[in-house]
């Protein structure tokens, strides 16, 4: 977000907060009810009874706004809003015959009267509108916010038991096979877990921990298994960079998973660039020679997909390429 976006949204909340909250309902009122007197006392040429007209208008705005408005116009009774209205100008009409406030000789200026008396009703009925246009966008807003933060945290907690269930399925098998390699592999999982629990608690977390995070998953596959291979590559300022937490372990898993070859060496690199503001993440792993028979993304994937349509939602960049030799995900994520 530059800069002249954020002075903006800045500006619009505090016109906002001013317009609706209620914290400054004194300050709207006290603003109203200068406004009216300023040009009611400044016009003694056209008004003989200021005083009497400014009650008018005072009794006029504030039924309209707290009794006809919300009794009529909110439960949409337009019809029954009108006819007070109409009710209205007939009774201002009947009084303005006998009392005429804003002419000195006394002649009746009816239409003038009915004019500003609709004009003051269409002002109330526009301020009290708009409030209640704004409060209902706010909660539509709260609620989009609170759905949204409650998918990131299902998504996210979909990876963790995911992951975990992969890493003790491979530590259960290693228990047969090698128990000196299985405590190895449960000793990094402990690790790995400890990140889980509190690091990636946070919303973000820096993104040398989550490489970090990354290496160490990798060097647990390495200890279970002797063919495989991994490499990952940093460059420019990666320092002090943030991302929401556990953002590359589904391409990571992915890989991992679908690249598991009986005959030949397997391999995953991985490569992290930041410059320019932005996060360029690559991820490429060999294809084994006979492709299992569920070569799909799977959970992980799918959950990797949405997480970036909700967090960077016009400010990412995903790419695939399946080749039969290998397979490869590019990431770029605008910074902000």
């Amino acid at each position: 977000m530059n800069d002249l976006t954020r002075q903006q949204l800045i500006s619009e909340n505090v016109l906002f907060r001013f317009l609706v909250s209620p914290d400054h309902r004194v300050y709207r009122h006290l603003l109203l009810i200068v406004s009216i007197g300023t040009v009611l006392y400044n016009s003694p040429s056209v008004i003989a009874s200021p005083t009497t007209i400014f009650v008018y208008f005072i009794v006029l705005f504030y039924v309209n706004m707290y009794v006809l408005v919300p009794k009529f116009l909110f439960r949409n009774k337009n019809l029954e809003y009108c006819l007070a209205v109409i009710s209205i100008l007939i009774l201002m009409a009947v009084c303005g015959y006998f009392f005429n406030p804003f002419n000195r000789e006394n002649e009746l200026n009816i239409p003038l009267f009915s004019f500003l008396t609709l004009l003051l009703l269409a002002a109330s009925s526009s301020i009290k509108l708009f409030q209640e246009g704004m409060m209902d966008k706010q909660l539509i807003h709260d609620l989009e916010q609170s759905r949204t933060y409650a998918e990131l945290e299902q998504l996210k907690n979909q990876i963790n038991p995911h992951f975990l269930f992969n890493m003790l399925n491979n530590a259960n098998v290693l228990t047969k096979t090698n128990p000196e390699k299985a405590s190895q592999v449960l000793m990094k999982l402990s690790d790995l877990l400890r990140y889980q629990l509190y690091d990636s608690a946070r919303d973000k977390v820096l993104l040398t921990s989550d490489i970090h995070f990354l290496e160490d998953l990798l060097n647990l596959e390495k200890v279970r298994r002797d063919s495989f291979d991994f490499l990952i590559s940093k460059e420019g300022d990666l320092s002090g960079v943030q991302i929401p937490p556990l953002l590359f372990i589904s391409f990571v898993e992915n890989a991992v998973k679908h690249n598991n070859d009986a005959t030949k060496s397997s391999y995953v690199n991985l490569y992290f660039d930041v410059r320019n503001n932005e996060l360029f993440f690559r991820c490429v792993n060999s294809r084994p020679m006979l492709k299992p028979v569920n070569n799909t993304g799977g959970l992980g994937l799918t959950n990797i997909r949405r997480r970036l349509e909700l967090l960077f939602p016009a400010t990412h960049d995903l790419h695939i390429e399946d080749d039969p030799e290998r397979y490869s995900v590019t990431l770029t994520i605008k910074l902000n």
